[in-house]
Order: C-alpha cells, then sequence, then structure tokens
C-alpha cells in the first residue's frame, strides 16, 4: 500500500509576496535595443497625464499629499462626505460684494500609483523652464515606503480653511497608541485561552484602523516638507495679509509727516498759542477783580 504523501508546508510569512509602494524619481536604467522615451500602456499614460496635470495646476490649487493604509472603498466614501462636512461649516466671510457667505467647494481626494506619480515628477518642466526642487522630491520618495500614497487637492489657497481641514482629518483618523504591557499581556492570555491541543489556532485578526499621514504638498508650485505645510496652514487668510502689508507700507508715510509737521513748528506754535491765551484771560480776570474792589465802599 503506497504511503500518503507529506502536505506541503505552508511557507513562513517573510516569504508571502505582500504589495509595497514606492516613489521612483531616478531615470530608469537604459537597455541595449530599447527605444526611448518609454511607452506606457493606455491606462498608465492616462494616469501619467492626470498627474502632470495635478502639479501643474498647484500654483491655483493647492495639493497635499498623504500617506494612507488601512482605507477600503466605504472608507473612502465616509472621508469624502468628512471632506464636504467641512467645507460646508467653513464659509467664506460676507463682504459688501457678496453680503451672502459664500459656499466654499470641498477638496477632492485621489488615491494616486506612486510609480507613475514618481516619473510625473521626474519628468515634470513647469512653463517657465524651473523644475522642481531634486532634493525636495528626494525627501519625499524617501517617506513612501510600504503605504498607500493619496493627494488632497483644495480649489484655492485658503489657510484657515487648510488648516480647519487638516483638524478634521487629525481628529478622525487619529494616530494609533502604542500597545502597553497590559495590552500585551492580555493578547497572550487570549492566546492561551484559545489553545485546544490538536486544533489548529486561529485568530481573528482585529481591523486595522484607517490611517493618514501629511508628507508634503505642493503651494504655489513648489513641494514643501510636512512642518512647513503646517506653518503655511496656521497664516491668515490672503485679504488679511493685503490689509496687514498695506498697513506696513503706509507706516512709514504716516510717521514721516508726524516728523515733518513737528519739525515745522507746527505744534510748538500751537503749544504757545495755548500758552498765550490761557496768561491773557488769568490777566483779564485779575484786572477785572481789582475794578470791583475798588468800587466797592
Amino acid at each position: 500500500m503506497l504511503a500518503r504523501p507529506l502536505p506541503l508546508s505552508r511557507p513562513p510569512s517573510s516569504a508571502c509576496h505582500v504589495r509595497t509602494y514606492a516613489i521612483h524619481v531616478r531615470p530608469s536604467k537604459q537597455w541595449p535595443n530599447r527605444s526611448l522615451p518609454r511607452v506606457y500602456p493606455e491606462r498608465k499614460r492616462h494616469l501619467l497625464l492626470n498627474y502632470t496635470r495635478l502639479i501643474e495646476s498647484s500654483p491655483q490649487k493647492p495639493v497635499f499629499l498623504f500617506l494612507h493604509s488601512g482605507f477600503n472603498v466605504p472608507r473612502q466614501q465616509q472621508l469624502r462626505n468628512d471632506l464636504v462636512k467641512t467645507a460646508t461649516r467653513h464659509a467664506s466671510i460676507p463682504s459688501l460684494a457678496g453680503p451672502s457667505p459664500a459656499p466654499i467647494q470641498a477638496p477632492t481626494f485621489t488615491v494616486m500609483n506612486s510609480s507613475i506619480f514618481g516619473v510625473a515628477l521626474r519628468d515634470f518642466t513647469p512653463n517657465d523652464s524651473v523644475p522642481l526642487d531634486m532634493q525636495s522630491i528626494l525627501d519625499l520618495a524617501g517617506q513612501v515606503k510600504g503605504e498607500g500614497l493619496a493627494a488632497l487637492t483644495f480649489p484655492s489657497l485658503n489657510p484657515p480653511f487648510l488648516n480647519a481641514t487638516l483638524k478634521m482629518l487629525e481628529k478622525t483618523h487619529p494616530k494609533p497608541k502604542p500597545k502597553t504591557q497590559a495590552d500585551i499581556e492580555k493578547e497572550a492570555k487570549m492566546v492561551q485561552q484559545a489553545f485546544v491541543p490538536g486544533r489548529r489556532l486561529r485568530l481573528a485578526k482585529p481591523e486595522a484602523a484607517p490611517q493618514l499621514r501629511l508628507v508634503g504638498a505642493f503651494i504655489e508650485g513648489r513641494l514643501y516638507q510636512a512642518p512647513s505645510v503646517l506653518r503655511v496652514a496656521e497664516l491668515p487668510t490672503l485679504e488679511t495679509l493685503r490689509a496687514q502689508l498695506v498697513g506696513m507700507l503706509s507706516a512709514p508715510a504716516m510717521q514721516l509727516s508726524m516728523v515733518l509737521s513737528e519739525a515745522s513748528g507746527a505744534k510748538l506754535h500751537r503749544t504757545l498759542e495755548g500758552l498765550r491765551q490761557s496768561m491773557e484771560e488769568r490777566d483779564a480776570g485779575a484786572k477785572e477783580g481789582q475794578s470791583s474792589a475798588g468800587s466797592s465802599p
């Protein structure tokens, strides 16, 4: 009787294929008998064109870049709904030109293909023929390892709205808390309780919470790292900045006019004129008192 073949053992988890993400901005290796430039399939050409247009529109529409993990279709839809609610609450301030608050368009959340996005960064040349800072691109590419890349495109540069959106994302997608020793002991105890001799141990894998981490942004055609993006989001509106700039420019002129008026003696003349009037009034009062005292019996 033939013996039953032994079942094939499953390879360890480290040998299993795990999809990873990365941005490659270095020029690709040139192989012999291969035409240049590289010809991409239709879908990749479509993505490359979209990403190039996204970078080209960054001078008018800021593009925030995030690393994302744990997102499925329902969670992405919930994220887009939260973005719409934030835009609805953050309406523009009424002015004389528009008495009623104008609604703000919600930002657009797009999941990126990191490899094609790296090609768009590498080959992008703006209209003014000034390429992007390669060091900033390399710093950004060094952070995209193992997580997906997503872009959040805003309709315009409105720092208070940017700040409100970042706070909403931080509130709805908090950072996972590190496990304490009590949590580790609790998990080990659950494993021991679920162990049955002769049976394969099956543990329910906890569902990973969706995570978003800001890594950079395209603002006014320049690539900024995350700390600089947070500082930009703390600025006031453009109208407020313009008013502050006008005030700073007009302040020296006002100070100069005050100095010139004082140098011309206008202030001294007014002081002496007031002193003369007060002395005349005092002398007139003294004369009236003497005349009334001389006429009395």
